[in-house]
């Protein structure tokens, strides 16, 4: 394990690989933003200055493919997916990121970072493309521990004639029939690769060296293994000092996916499970270990949400117990070892616990709540909302109606009426609850 060191003294920087924006984002695509917007909270609650960027990814091969399905522009879909991911990641409440760059606003910066390996020597334009030649770096493959000679790139044929080792990536790609977005270059019209994007836009907000770089998994071969090996080569030092890969979320004991179908959008999870729920199942694994989405842990999640709200009517506002501090050092100790986020939840149910072997009603809940806002969830501190009107009360009786007959459109349709109420319906382990939406 790598200790954390920041280059300048109480401050962090941290660049997440944000999502490329062909499609609604599902829970999947949700969990880095979700594992580092609540680590940025931990280190800000711990007195850090964090700047935190993360990207999207508003040019790639998938948009022009999913824009030429749905017989819309690129740069509309692009536009379209962009405002439907900032408003479902928004439902999140965990706050945004400082900066959200887009790659189709970094075109300069991205030319100029590949300028300057072709004039190194360490790229080479071929035919209107620009490929980096990855046998000219000796350290390729440092990140992800794999030998060059097994590596696949992942682009298939595309560009195979041109490339002079097929272990080459793209860093630009020329203008192809069926594109209907391209940029000007020193190599012609065209589009920058997808590695190279993020490289200009993490050196372009936060400089080299940054302490945290994170994303999926997936991600580490070959996206962050290119971006720190073109970084290096073209700077001569390193794009970051950690990297941070959360596991995958699995649906059916498969990678969430969007090219395999098998996934859950995200803003259809809040509907159904509700934003407390979702929190705290993500809170339930380590980062780095992928996670099973079902019915059974988004109801265990809903629990334990019950659990503390429980716990929180009979609580008081104001300092916390001489036994409370000790939980919150705990706390603050399992989430700085490697991010443990289970352990520090352990912690956080550890003084629910120990609340209620006393006079829970002269507990203060201070330290309580500085814990549950590491993840989003202070909220569930808070008072109940009103109970919802008699007519919302009906809507939601006659969906459960049609989800037990199994009439699932009727069911679907029902609960969309709902939301467009301003209410919320989840099906938790006693029933469906309604829960106005914030």
């Amino acid at each position: 394990m790598v200790a954390l060191e920041p280059i300048v003294a109480g401050r962090i920087r941290i660049y997440a690989c944000g999502p490329t924006v062909y499609g609604r984002i599902h829970v999947g695509n949700a969990r880095p933003f979700v594992v580092f917007s609540q680590l940025k909270r931990f280190l800000v609650s711990e007195g850090y200055a964090v700047q935190f960027v993360s990207n999207v990814t508003d040019i790639n091969d998938k948009i022009y493919a999913a824009a030429l399905q749905a017989g819309v522009g690129s740069a509309e879909l692009a536009r379209d997916m962009t405002a439907a991911y900032i408003a479902d990641t928004d439902a999140l409440g965990l706050g945004r990121p400082d900066q959200e760059p887009l790659a189709s606003e970094t075109i300069g910066p991205i030319v100029s970072l590949i300028e300057r390996l072709v004039d190194d020597g360490h790229a080479y334009a071929a035919d209107g493309d620009v490929y980096f030649s990855v046998r000219d770096y000796p350290n390729y493959g440092e990140l992800s521990h794999r030998d060059v000679d097994q590596m696949d790139q992942g682009e298939g044929l595309e560009g195979a004639g041109r490339k002079r080792d097929p272990r080459d990536f793209a860093l630009w790609k020329g203008l192809k029939e069926g594109e209907d977005t391209s940029w000007d270059s020193p190599w012609g019209w065209g589009r920058p690769g997808w590695h190279i994007e993020c490289s200009a836009m993490a050196e372009e907000e936060l400089g080299l060296e940054i302490e945290i770089h994170g994303g999926g998994s997936d991600l580490l071969f070959p996206h962050h293994e290119n971006e720190a090996a073109q970084t290096f080569a073209a700077r001569g030092e390193p794009l970051a000092q950690l990297w941070m890969h959360n596991g995958m979320v699995r649906l059916e004991s498969e990678k969430m996916s969007k090219s395999i179908g098998n996934v859950f959008v995200l803003h259809k999870a809040l509907e159904r499970f509700g934003r407390d729920s979702l929190l705290m199942y993500f809170c339930g694994a380590h980062y780095r270990q992928p996670m099973e989405f079902d019915d059974g842990r988004l109801a265990e999640a809903g629990a334990q949400c019950a659990r503390i709200r429980e716990a929180a009517r009979r609580l008081v506002d104001g300092p916390s117990p001489e036994w409370s501090a000790s939980l919150r050092e705990q706390f603050a100790e399992a989430l700085a070892n490697d991010f443990n986020a289970p352990r520090a939840l352990a912690v956080v149910f550890d003084w629910v616990r120990e609340a209620n072997r006393g006079d829970a009603a002269t507990v203060g809940n201070a330290d309580l709540r500085e814990m549950l806002d590491v993840f989003g969830l202070a909220n569930l501190l808070e008072p109940e909302a009103e109970a919802p009107p008699e007519e919302i009360v009906e809507l939601a009786q006659e969906r459960e109606t049609a989800r037990v007959g199994r009439e699932f459109a009727r069911a679907d349709a029902l609960r969309d009426e709902i939301a467009a109420r301003g209410w919320q319906v989840r099906d938790g382990p006693d029933g469906p609850e309604l829960f106005p939406l914030r």
